[in-house]
Parts: C-alpha cells; sequence; structure tokens
C-alpha cells in the first residue's frame, strides 16, 4: 500500500520585486532600456514613461535612496536571470565522497581489487575516503594500517593527491584522497596508450649475424672436410 504524500502547507515562493505599482516611494532614479541613467523622477513619471514604451517600471535596487529602477521587459528579465542561474549551477563541481574499507591484514588479491576501486572512483573526478578497520588486537598496531595507506598513496601518486594523512579514530584509521591536477584537467594519460614504443613478444626477429661471421663459419666448415678426408694407402 503506498504511503500517502504529506499536506504541504508552505506558502508557494512569490516575487519579491516591486515591478510597476508595487513601487510605492514617491521618486526613483530612473534607467533607461539602452542602460543610460535618465535621472531622479516622481515615481507616477517614471511609470507612465515605461507604460509609453510598452515596458514595465522595474525596482533593481531598493536599498539605494532614492531606489534605482530600470525600464525594460520584466518577463525577458526574469528568464534571462533563471538562464544565468541555471549555466551558474551547471558549470559548478558536484563533488562525490567515497569510502573503500581495508583490513590491516588484507590479502594481496583483495588489495588489487580494492585499489582498482579507488583508482576508478578517482578517475571520476570524485573523492575517496580510505578506512583501516581494526578488530580485537589489530588496534594494538596501527602501523599496519600507516603501512597500507602510504602503500596506496605512493601506487596512486598519478592519479591522486592526500588531502588527509592516517588519522587513527578508535578502531578506524581514515586518509582522504582527492583527484590530482591533471586527472581534473583531463590530461592523464589511460593506462596502456599507444605510443609506447615497445614490441610485441611474438613479433621479434631473430638478430642478424655480425660481419664477416658468415664466412667464417664457412671456412670452418671446408677445414673441418679436409681434415676428415680419408688417409692415402702406404705404397
Amino acid at each position: 500500500m503506498p504511503v500517502p504524500r504529506r499536506f504541504d502547507r508552505r506558502p508557494p515562493e512569490r516575487d519579491t520585486t516591486r515591478v510597476n505599482e508595487r513601487i510605492r516611494v514617491p521618486e526613483v532614479r530612473v534607467i533607461g532600456e539602452d542602460g543610460n541613467q535618465i535621472g531622479v523622477m516622481r515615481t507616477d513619471d517614471a511609470l507612465r514613461m515605461a507604460q509609453e514604451r510598452d515596458l514595465d517600471l522595474v525596482e533593481v535596487a531598493p536599498e539605494a535612496r532614492p531606489p534605482v529602477t530600470r525600464i525594460l521587459d520584466y518577463s525577458k528579465y526574469r528568464y534571462e536571470q533563471a538562464q544565468k542561474q541555471k549555466q551558474a549551477r551547471k558549470h559548478q563541481q558536484q563533488i562525490t565522497v567515497r569510502e573503500i574499507k581495508f583490513r590491516p591484514k588484507i590479502a594481496e588479491h583483495d588489495y588489487a581489487t580494492k585499489k582498482g576501486h579507488v583508482e576508478r572512483f578517482l578517475r571520476h573526478k570524485d573523492k575517496v575516503k580510505i578506512t583501516i578497520m581494526f578488530r580485537g588486537r589489530e588496534v594494538t598496531h596501527p602501523e599496519r594500517g600507516v603501512m597500507i595507506l602510504d602503500r596506496l598513496a605512493e601506487e596512486l601518486r598519478s592519479l591522486a593527491v592526500v588531502e588527509q594523512r592516517p588519522t587513527q579514530d578508535g578502531r578506524n584509521m581514515t586518509m582522504m584522497l582527492g583527484p590530482s591536477k591533471a586527472v581534473l584537467a583531463g590530461t592523464l594519460e589511460e593506462d596502456g596508450a599507444a605510443g609506447n614504443g615497445a614490441a610485441p613478444e611474438g613479433d621479434a626477429q631473430p638478430a642478424a649475424p655480425p660481419d664477416g661471421a658468415v664466412e667464417a663459419a664457412d671456412a670452418a666448415a671446408n677445414g673441418a672436410a679436409t681434415d676428415a678426408s680419408p688417409a692415402e694407402p702406404a705404397s
């Protein structure tokens, strides 16, 4: 059975910008639709000027004395402001913190697997919290946890920067890794990229013999054949 949604009693957000007849002050400073300042005038005259141009009188600086207003198309102005806010949120970098847990007596295979997870998170530009979990009497040997964390930071130094050194809190030891500048800039080369210049193992060609080696081998073979010829019978 679906859970009924609670009724939202909050009033809808309303636009607090004072426009046209909502501007109640006796006089305002007016800026034209071209951005040039017109000057201080009575609010009724400024409103009449905006209406004659089929535009709105919008209060843009209510804290000023007198308040500053501008003649413009308010609907277009609100749309442009919404688009600017949308673009600003789009360019904001959202930071995600991942967590990978290790044990102080972790096997080499498990270490390699978890290291691969950390590397994948860093390549996705996420921060990674590394946690060493101690159990029982393992907490009396914190150097084992420090050894694992230092090894991980050293092996991932091209991908990560250590934002928080290993610190112990109770039975856990934590370290925070963040993506390096190369990862954030997208300039880090992928592992196994072409151009390393190493030839495949199966394509190796046998080395050519040095100059004169063939002639020397032939001469040695001829000499051996001469020595091996049968001796003539004695007369």
